[in-house]
């Protein structure tokens, strides 16, 4: 029994109390990760089943090595309040010799257990590593060139198995903060992700398909992932990389093989051309404006290289790199004043009258 402030309080009480906060507090953060769209624990390749299984088997490893130092720390004390306490000899204290020789037993014993605990996460890390290295040089693979940006994702389409759509230099193409990739469980597909800087250091992480990897100006590197199943998977540069490190966001989007095909098709060719008188007054605002200077829409003048590429722009989701979804109310704010919404980003603000705003927004949602 313990006095504390003149109460009695069994000690197993006080232990009992902290593990059930502990085991409360570690499943409730577990779930609501594991069932969250953009979790290392909610795999959606074979990629991240192997980190995901590496992270179980790291995380009950070092559960299992607490719970026995709690047990042997929880013993010892037990042991010292209830034991003999040793007679002192000639105003010193003689040790045991064979509690002492116990003693060493359990230290070279919990030695040896460390060591060997040690070797298997070593090897079971080692073992991963590997097996994310198996699907490079898979014939079926689709080769984009992602360049991370202050604070956008630029998307480069080099080249992809023939049976998704015409292939060759002429027809490649570029989109922003979106990559599509086929699911197609007879024939996988691997996405051959080839990653570079142009300014600072990025990371391109994407939990539910692969871990994360940096993009460092002047190094590239790459990556490689399957998926298994269709639907949007969002990622993140995992590198603070600035003021607007938060708002630089990324979809993954897997698909089917036919609508793969139609997107393909889709990004290769040119935009409708407007057909009202709004959407014609749209798009002179657009050409003669400074919009040009920094964007490209294809089957037009602008050739602008420092921003986005717009000429699909109408079909993505959101805008800025995940600041805000591309909507006309905020795609009009973002025009007009974008540092509001993303401050320090490299888009300056835009005098436009509200009618020639309003013919620009509807030219903008024309860019399909």
């Amino acid at each position: 029994m313990k006095c504390v402030a003149g109460k009695t309080r069994p000690i197993h009480r006080h232990f009992r109390h902290a593990l059930i906060a502990g085991t409360t507090i570690l499943l409730a953060g577990c779930a609501k990760d594991l069932h969250s769209s953009e979790s290392a624990l909610n795999p959606a390749g074979p990629e991240a089943r192997h980190i995901a299984s590496l992270t179980w088997v790291f995380l009950w490893v070092c559960v299992a090595v607490y719970v026995i130092v709690m047990l042997v720390l929880i013993g010892a004390i037990l042991h010292r309040r209830h034991g003999k306490a040793m007679e002192p000899t000639n105003d010193h204290f003689e040790p045991d010799p064979v509690r002492e020789g116990r003693l060493w037993n359990v230290v070279f014993g919990a030695l040896a257990v460390t060591v060997v605990t040690l070797f298997v996460l070593l090897a079971s890390d080692f073992a991963t590593g590997r097996a994310l290295h198996r699907l490079a040089g898979n014939p079926e693979e689709l080769h984009v060139r992602l360049i991370g940006h202050q604070w956008w994702w630029d998307v480069n389409y080099d080249d992809w198995p023939s049976r998704f759509g015409e292939r060759g230099p002429s027809n490649t193409f570029k989109t922003a903060n979106e990559i599509h990739i086929p699911v197609d469980p007879q024939h996988p597909v691997t996405l051959e992700l080839k990653l570079d800087s142009h300014d600072v250091i990025h990371s391109f992480w994407v939990p539910n398909l692969h871990g994360k990897r940096d993009l460092i100006p002047g190094h590239p590197t790459e990556i490689f992932i399957q998926v298994d199943k269709p639907g949007i998977y969002w990622g993140e540069c995992a590198e603070y990389c600035g003021y607007q490190h938060a708002n630089m966001r990324i979809a993954v989007i897997a698909q089917s093989v036919d609508e793969f095909r139609q997107w393909i098709a889709q990004q290769q060719s040119t935009p409708p051309e407007p057909t009202t008188d709004v959407q014609k007054r749209g798009k002179e605002v657009f050409l003669h404006s400074s919009c040009v200077m920094c964007h490209t829409v294809g089957g037009t003048m602008a050739r602008g290289a420092v921003g986005p590429d717009l000429t699909h722009f109408a079909s993505r989701q959101l805008l800025a790199a995940g600041a805000a979804p591309n909507r006309p109310g905020f795609l009009a704010g973002w025009i007009v004043d974008p540092q509001k919404i993303k401050p320090g980003c490299g888009m300056p603000q835009n005098s436009i009258g509200a009618t020639d705003l309003r013919a620009l927004l509807e030219y903008l949602e024309t860019l399909q």
